[in-house]
């Protein structure tokens, strides 16, 4: 029997890695702690929210003695770190919150790990989840690696920066058993439709305009989020302790050229003229500090715990628009906010 903290678990990436583990592991009990701001939606998890392996605290990780009881009342073996604020634009809007999120929220996870597992690590772990952004930028060539130079250039990518810095010292310092994986952009069922994916084919649909900064030719990795999590399941039981992991799709896009994929497949999902719908892009000023291009190299994770992805890109984008389409009351409710009312129907009665 194990007892997993897994944070953030009501979000876009968290909620498939919860409905995976409680599915997959019945002997786990699967503790799923999320503040449910905006992209939490516990909508995301109720085909499993009644499974008795399955428990939801609503609660903010920056809350280091609500925390610490989490930690001593289910008597965590594991955590799988997923809370974080992370869409760029908010970020350079607000920094603040995203310091106090992804930095001084991680610190209070760490630090009541520290204090409930008192150096008897034998058999725990913390295991973090961040992203390739905090490599910074890539050129035409190249990959980004584990040994890759960080140099975020976005306050989300430094405050991404920060918390794997201080994971790594509580390893170094304390001992504490981490592991790191940086993973590449995910797309798929459930996200939040302020991402360039679910976003745009929410415009499409709607025939609004489909915001492109620049001339679209930033490039990006792209992985499906079922295969995410599976990457993540294989780290959380295979990994080795103090190791980093990248986690990529082996998908690389120019921005413009994908959103033309969108187009083409909404399109033709919605019997519209196929590509009819280009007549929506509106390029408009480029992001402040807008890096170029992403790609991980995922070879360490293929060759020494044998995962890879199990999805084409055009298998997987076409799967994730047929959700959209089809989940229209979803989308619905993340659009005019409606889903919020969900937790207070069901946990506050």
């Amino acid at each position: 029997m194990k007892n997993i903290l897994i944070t953030g678990g009501a979000g876009f990436i968290g909620s498939h890695v919860v409905r995976l583990f409680v599915n997959k592991y019945p002997n786990y009990n699967i503790i799923n702690l999320d503040a449910l701001t905006y992209a939490g939606n516990l909508e995301n998890l109720k085909d499993i929210e009644n499974k008795s392996n399955y428990t939801f605290i609503k609660g903010d990780i920056c809350e280091h003695d609500a925390v610490k009881e989490i930690f001593s009342k289910y008597k965590i073996d594991g955590v799988i770190h997923l809370a974080a604020e992370s869409h760029v634009d908010r970020s350079i809007k607000n920094p603040f919150a995203f310091a106090q999120t992804n930095i001084m929220g991680t610190l209070s996870l760490l630090q009541a790990a520290k204090e409930f597992w008192k150096d008897n690590y034998k058999d725990k772990l913390f295991y973090h989840i961040s992203t390739d952004e905090v490599y910074g930028s890539l050129t035409e060539n190249g990959f980004f690696t584990e040994d890759t130079a960080y140099d975020p250039h976005s306050p989300y990518s430094a405050s991404k920066a920060s918390s794997d810095h201080f994971v790594r010292s509580f390893h170094d310092t304390y001992g504490l058993p981490i592991i790191i994986s940086n993973c590449s952009n995910n797309y798929g069922a459930n996200q939040f439709p302020e991402k360039l994916i679910p976003l745009f084919i929410n415009n499409i649909c709607k025939n609004k305009p489909l915001p492109v900064y620049g001339k679209g030719e930033n490039v990006r990795d792209w992985l499906y989020v079922e295969d995410h999590a599976s990457a993540i399941d294989v780290i959380f039981h295979q990994g080795k302790i103090g190791e980093t992991y990248n986690v990529g799709g082996f998908n690389e896009w120019k921005n413009i050229d994908l959103i033309k994929i969108l187009i083409k497949t909404v399109d033709t999902l919605l019997g519209r003229e196929e590509g009819s719908s280009e007549s929506l892009i509106t390029f408009v000023n480029d992001r402040a500090g807008h890096d170029y291009r992403y790609a991980i190299d995922s070879s360490k994770l293929k060759n020494e715990l044998g995962w890879e992805p199990s999805l084409q890109f055009e298998e997987g984008i076409e799967k994730t628009i047929k959700w959209y389409l089809e989940d229209k009351e979803w989308v619905k409710h993340v659009t005019s906010g409606d889903y919020k009312k969900y937790y207070d129907e069901m946990y506050t009665k």
